[in-house]
């Protein structure tokens, strides 16, 4: 009796980890739009060009960011202007002035909208046509036979790529933004998870095709986070990567068993059962870890790649960054910004990213 008192008490917690597991790995197979910080950040103090905020890791980076506060409330906050024991202030760029008291959080998405609404430029939306159907994507016009094909990362829309467009329409190249398999306006898998890039990279291959189709000579591959896991796999797979001239890789998700358990850690989860979600996430994606561990030692590489990565990066380690960059130097180019947030490297520092992306792509025009 007391042996199968026993045995049934260890099958009753298997299951309750087998669930609480399955429950964890949510954050990794449906990841929600746009993480951004709330923390308990509050206004402080706020005048026409500066807002005072609760002090933390989150409100003392450098660069731009949205504020965000309410249902539809935004605005731009700039650099840091002072720091006190308890708050910071920063320069207040554009939208609202938040009031005193103001529960309010930080996002990376300083633009919203599309192309033409926030940045002035023109653009199509045209229809990509990938397995599971049409999928929208951005057109932007350009005179260069190379074009770029912007993939953007996990949890967010393709308005996480318009930071990079005012860099490609200078260059006069032209650009596809494209959505794919679960995002709020594409066709859903039959599933209506996500797989870390082992069936969405078809996707990206679709607008591959539309573009060697629409007349483009040559494509550059850009992508952020599970987006740039895509790219990596779209360049390795594709039909058609022997068109590929470039890869942009902004804070690739190269070790995804680390990212699945980092993003549960980020919301409170307990490191075991952080753990156990990442492996539960596995199991239900199907995604083949080996496929991408080699992808991350960049063995089959055969263009340039643009590699940025931040070593603060809370959710995709830099570790796997450097070492493809140690082991392809032949072929990567390699740069960190200090201090940024996974997928937030553009934020940090506007004209530096700008700067490193025009040296890298002009030679490939």
């Amino acid at each position: 009796m007391a042996a199968a008192a026993v045995g049934a008490t260890a099958v009753a917690a298997g299951a309750v980890a087998l669930a609480a597991g399955r429950a964890v790995s949510e954050f990794s197979v449906r990841p929600k739009h746009a993480d951004a910080e709330a923390g308990g950040l509050r206004v402080h103090a706020s005048a026409l060009d500066r807002v005072e905020l609760t002090r933390g890791w989150e409100t003392q980076r450098r660069g731009r960011y949205g504020l965000e506060w309410g249902e539809r409330n935004r605005a731009v906050v700039g650099e840091v202007l002072g720091t006190g024991p308890q708050t910071v202030v920063r320069a207040l760029e554009s939208g609202p002035v938040p009031a005193a008291g103001t529960a309010v959080r930080i996002t990376p998405q300083v633009y919203t909208g599309d192309p033409g609404s926030a940045l002035g430029l023109r653009f199509d939306t045209v229809a990509v046509p990938g397995e599971l159907g049409p999928m929208p994507a951005w057109q932007l016009p350009g005179v260069r036979d190379l074009w770029v094909v912007a993939v953007h990362g996990s949890g967010t829309d393709r308005q996480q790529t318009l930071p990079l467009l005012p860099v490609l329409h200078r260059l006069k190249v032209p650009a596809l933004a494209v959505s794919y398999r679960n995002d709020p306006d594409a066709p859903p898998s039959a599933d209506g998870i996500g797989h870390f890039g082992e069936t969405e990279w078809r996707d990206v291959d679709a607008a591959v095709r539309l573009a060697l189709d629409s007349g483009a000579g040559q494509i550059l591959l850009y992508g952020w986070g599970l987006g740039a896991t895509m790219v990596l796999q779209t360049a390795d797979r594709s039909a058609w990567r022997h068109s590929v001239r470039g890869i942009v890789l902004d804070s690739p998700v190269l070790d995804w068993r680390d990212t699945a358990r980092r993003r549960a850690a980020r919301r409170g989860v307990p490191d075991a059962l952080a753990v156990l979600g990442a492996r539960a996430a596995e199991g239900r994606s199907g995604v083949d870890p080996g496929d991408i561990d080699r992808l991350a030692l960049g063995d089959d590489l055969r263009a340039p790649v643009l590699l940025m990565h931040s070593p603060d990066d809370t959710v995709a380690p830099v570790g796997p960054a450097r070492r493809l960059a140690a082991l392809r130097d032949d072929l990567v180019w390699y740069r960190e910004f200090p201090g940024a947030e996974h997928e937030a490297l553009w934020n940090s520092d506007p004209s530096g990213y700008e700067d490193t992306v025009r040296r890298f792509l002009t030679p490939l025009l």
